[in-house]
């Protein structure tokens, strides 16, 4: 096999474990669930656009998020869950930023549709808000260059893949996966952690992520 070229520092694996806790917030009508996505902690906002990746992992492609859902499910706005649901997540780096998209998609939406105001869910079928619990654990996997890093991609779990491609960019606001700033700044290599950059994670599996990270790594050393 050919010498790689060693990294900086090592890419440490981290995993975590996840709870989804009750906030005891509620909406029933356009206008709450507005006032409380305004105002809920950004633990909410993440749990709510990104629940179905996290519990549904073998499926694909982008899942609407629940807001999307509920609109259009329970009150029956159809336009304006269409309009939630085609919100390209990937486009934004902090959950501060999808909060503002969220925010602005249904204000103008009922500021164009008064009737829209005027609706209730019943209580049983009300919006409950959710905050997503996340622990952070480190894993005893190290890679100290590409064909490591390719060799524990395939070892690891998927929570682990999740949390370095989904959590660390729009959670913990780095801007960019940790893939990707490893691959960048450790190893030296732009142009391989572009191209990790712009895969779209959100529009497959997590399994199929995982396949196709291995594949641009392998590609790249020629294995």
């Amino acid at each position: 096999m050919a010498e790689l070229a060693r990294a900086k520092e090592p890419f440490r694996f981290f995993t975590r474990l996840h709870l989804s806790e009750l906030t005891g917030l509620r909406a029933a009508t356009l206008g709450r669930l507005l006032k409380f996505i305004k105002d809920v902690p950004g633990a909410c906002i993440y749990h709510h656009t990104h629940r179905f990746l996290q519990q549904h992992q073998y499926l694909s492609p982008e899942p609407p998020n629940d807001f999307a859902y509920w609109v259009s499910e329970v009150l029956s706005e159809v336009e304006l869950g269409e309009r939630l649901a085609s919100i390209d997540t990937v486009q934004y780096t902090t959950i501060r930023q999808l909060r503002e998209k969220i925010v602005e998609t249904i204000g103008a939406y009922l500021k164009d549709n008064k009737s829209a105001k005027r609706k209730f869910a019943r209580r049983e079928e009300e919006f409950h808000f959710i905050k997503s619990v996340s622990f952070v654990i480190p894993t005893n996997y190290f890679a100290y260059n590409l064909r490591e890093f390719a060799q524990v991609l395939r070892q690891i779990t998927i929570d682990s893949i999740y949390f370095h491609v989904f959590e660390a960019r729009i959670r913990l606001e780095k801007a960019n996966n940790d893939f990707s700033n490893w691959i960048e700044h450790s190893l030296g290599d732009k142009e391989l952690a572009d191209k990790f950059s712009r895969l779209d994670p959100y529009t497959q599996t997590l399994e199929g992520l995982r396949a196709a990270l291995i594949r641009m790594a392998q590609d790249r050393i020629g294995d």
